[in-house]
């Protein structure tokens, strides 16, 4: 029975060994599903590439790790972000992606056909579209991951408006333009909202600080960090803050809710040294406005070339543009 194993194992990873695809998709979120959707019904029979259950985010990206996703078109009572994606991943089997849960580890963009190497496939492709989206830093403490998604969160703009956060007070965790950003929307719900700072500084622009300081529903406790979660084992209730200067000295702070501002992390790692022009930080760079990138037949969409928007309902829009702009490319250069 072990060596029948053995031997169908071999077999599959032989089947799947020497694919060619005239587009190959790397991501599994919004925007390589809407990608693989465009891709698939223009007749470009796609490869999709979507990382290895053990990833984290898993397969399906950010998204999966959101309870409720209120604000993404279409779903008036809201839906589930796992449910979501798995929505979007049969929408693009339906119209014949073929989908590798699998993890790119090196591309050659040397020269099309493109090669893409993962554990067990060998793949060229005409072009390439890259959609792996990037992951929202998160502070390790006490606490962090058991209210995860129950009060603690990485995105204001997905979650603050969620009934749980509406009139409470709400923390936000950074001292850049983002955590800015998320303060001054926090407060169109929450009752008051505190800016923890771990630096007696604040790293945002003049103009951000200076509207947020100005708005009455937001304090700042700079000099601070967050040492622990406090909750109910249902719901996060409090924070345990700890001053950077004094040492020991801490204070509770009653609160519903905690949203992660420190940096996102974009999943470019295995391009490093492939020639495609990354920015200081990662993000892959597109021209024009468009998903083309540096690189002929290769493109972008998502969050890994959007450092501004970084929404579910922005990655799926790019993802429909790099099918277009790869579909076009492949009709000039055939």
């Amino acid at each position: 029975m072990l060596a029948s194993l053995r031997i169908c194992a071999r077999r599959t990873s032989n089947l799947i060994r020497g694919l060619h695809t005239k587009v190959c998709i790397i991501g599994s979120g919004p925007g390589a599903h809407s990608a693989a959707i465009y891709a698939s019904r223009g007749a470009l029979e796609p490869i999709l590439v979507e990382g290895n259950v053990s990833n984290f985010p898993p397969p399906g990206g950010q998204l999966t790790t959101t309870i409720d996703v209120e604000n993404y078109a279409g779903f008036p009572d809201s839906v589930g972000g796992f449910e979501l994606m798995q929505l979007m991943k049969q929408q693009s089997e339906k119209f014949g992606t073929r989908i590798l849960t699998e993890e790119v580890e090196s591309v050659d963009f040397t020269k099309p056909p493109y090669k893409l190497k993962t554990e067990h496939s060998d793949i060229s492709a005409d072009s390439v579209i890259v959609a792996t989206g990037a992951v929202a830093r998160r502070l390790d403490f006490i606490g962090a991951d058991e209210y995860w998604n129950r009060g603690i969160s990485a995105c204001a703009t997905c979650d603050g408006a969620l009934p749980m956060f509406r009139d409470e007070n709400i923390v936000v965790v950074g001292g850049g333009d983002s955590a800015m950003e998320e303060a001054l929307f926090l407060t169109k719900f929450a009752k008051q909202v505190f800016v923890v700072h771990r630096r007696d500084e604040l790293r945002a622009s003049q103009i951000m600080q200076k509207r947020a300081r100005w708005n009455p529903k937001i304090t700042f406790i700079l000099s601070h960090v967050v040492e622990r979660a406090v909750g109910d084992g249902r719901r996060l209730n409090s924070l345990v803050l700890k001053s950077t200067k004094s040492g020991n000295e801490e204070s509770v702070l009653e609160t519903k809710g905690l949203f992660f501002a420190v940096g996102h992390v974009p999943a470019t790692k295995f391009l490093q040294g492939s020639g495609l022009d990354l920015d200081n930080d990662g993000y892959v760079i597109t021209l024009n406005s468009q998903t083309t990138t540096n690189l002929p037949g290769v493109f972008a969409c998502g969050d890994v070339a959007d450092r501004v928007y970084r929404q579910a309902i922005t990655a799926a829009g790019t993802g429909c543009m790099a099918a277009l702009d790869a579909e076009r490319y492949l009709e000039s250069s055939s």
